[in-house]
């Protein structure tokens, strides 16, 4: 009797521990790719058709303070994935929209993908790569188990090819080969490939990393939404369509997991990679930043404050607002502590948002932990810090289209009292401005 209970043990043991694997929640990371800070009925947008992200607000927590790790792609995709800021992650700047060329993501950064991986999770990759476009920093290689999507930094959604650095090439790729799919509208197949890697693994814990090319130009909204927002002022009107697309093939994505009973088992987070773009292909605009000053590229509010939810229905708060500070970054420690995995042995520069989540009146994870922007490197690098209300940023222009691109060396703002950094106190606060630089200089390598 006594031989036989360790080896009863180890067979509990044994048993246990896939069990244990496959009671954790799945995880569902949904990117926008360049949607701007107030563009979502949730987020006070009276024209626009978004009621599937609302609904993750609904079932949710939304955060009015809630900042993407750059205010261009790439670095704020590494940000995300990896909980480190962008340039200590080793992408200070875009990467390459050409196969086999330019910076990546080091292979050595560890992904929130391969953290889950590790923890029992089936991964996948669906949408927008660009931050590597080699075999050894592609999806594959990173953590993922299946990867499908583009791997430069946007796409014509029907023909999968990239148009914006000739020569024109096709950009579409299952599992590190080249496939074709002409004329297959993207938002779809990103929609169906998600439902289908969710209906094979829905029994055991997965994660999917679902990054969108939308509402990034060139903007498609589908026919029907072109003609519904017929009457909205160019180029809103085209913007409007493309959100209303992508809202619509989010709806898909939810309705897979109400059918198949997971809503309550799936942590979804949402949020936007940067502000609205304001760049010629993207018809000099189309979003908005509401109350906030610059869009894409900027270092101002609208180029990093942007839409942020998570939603765990039962486990986590519901219809409710947080107006602390938050950072995609956070995204990794946040979610390592509500899933129980264990979280990568590296630096992370996230903080868990799960107290502030759970309780309205905790501080934010960054009371005492100031935040850090910075685009490319050197002397002339684009840089900021929030270090409690006060925010200076360095070397950026403000990007708002009718702002005439106006460029700022250094320029210092009270967040608290004027959220739209409309009076520059840089001359006026010396030693604020001495107190963030230099945390921003101990911070930061260039």
């Amino acid at each position: 009797m006594l031989r036989v209970l360790p080896f009863a043990s180890m067979l509990l043991l044994l048993f246990a521990a896939p069990l244990l694997a496959s009671d954790k929640p799945n995880v569902i990371f949904i990117l926008a790719d360049d949607q701007g800070s107030v563009d979502a009925g949730c987020y006070g947008s009276k024209d626009l058709h978004t009621p599937h992200m609302d609904s993750l607000a609904v079932h949710g927590v939304r955060m009015t303070q809630f900042y993407s790790a750059a205010p261009v792609c790439s670095p704020s995709r590494a940000g995300a994935l990896t909980g480190r800021w962008p340039v200590r992650a080793g992408v200070p700047n875009n990467c390459s929209s050409k196969q086999g060329g330019g910076s990546a993501l080091p292979s050595d950064e560890i992904t929130m993908a391969e953290m889950f991986k590790a923890a029992g999770y089936t991964t996948a990759h669906i949408g927008k790569w660009h931050i590597g476009y080699t075999p050894d920093t592609m999806p594959l290689a990173q953590g993922f188990d299946y990867s499908i999507g583009h791997m430069g930094g946007c796409i014509d959604n029907y023909s999968h090819f990239f148009y914006w650095n000739g020569p024109n090439r096709h950009d579409l790729w299952r599992n590190g080969k080249e496939v074709y799919e002409d004329g297959r509208y993207f938002p779809q197949l990103m929609a169906d490939e998600a439902g289908e890697f969710i209906e094979k693994y829905h029994d055991q814990p997965f994660f999917i990393y679902y990054a969108m090319n939308t509402p990034h130009y060139p903007y498609q909204g589908e026919a029907k939404w072109l003609e519904h927002f017929q009457d909205v002022k160019y180029p809103r009107n085209l913007y409007a369509a493309f959100i209303a697309s992508q809202d619509e093939r989010i709806g898909q994505l939810l309705a897979k997991l109400d059918k198949l009973d997971l809503r309550k088992n799936t942590i979804i987070i949402y949020q936007s990679d940067n502000g609205y773009s304001t760049e010629e292909r993207a018809h000099f605009g189309g979003g908005k930043s509401g109350p906030y000053r610059g869009a894409k590229f900027s270092m101002f509010e609208g180029g990093i404050r942007l839409p942020g939810i998570i939603s765990w229905p039962g486990h986590l708060p519901e219809g409710e607002v947080r107006d602390q500070m938050a950072h995609a970054c956070d995204w990794m420690p946040t979610l390592a502590e509500l899933t129980g995995v264990k979280l990568p042995e590296t630096h992370l520069d996230g903080r868990s948002m799960v107290e502030m989540l759970n309780n309205a009146g905790a501080q934010s994870p960054h009371f005492n932990h100031p935040l850090h922007w910075q685009v490319g490197t050197g002397k002339n690098a684009a840089w900021a810090v929030r270090a409690g209300d006060w925010k200076l940023i360095a070397n950026t222009r403000d990007t708002n289209e009718n702002a005439g691109n106006a460029a700022f060396k250094l320029f210092l703002a009270n967040i608290t009292e004027d959220p739209g950094e409309t009076t520059n106190l840089a001359d006026q606060h010396p030693d604020i401005v001495a107190r963030l630089t230099k945390l921003h200089d101990e911070e930061i390598t260039p």
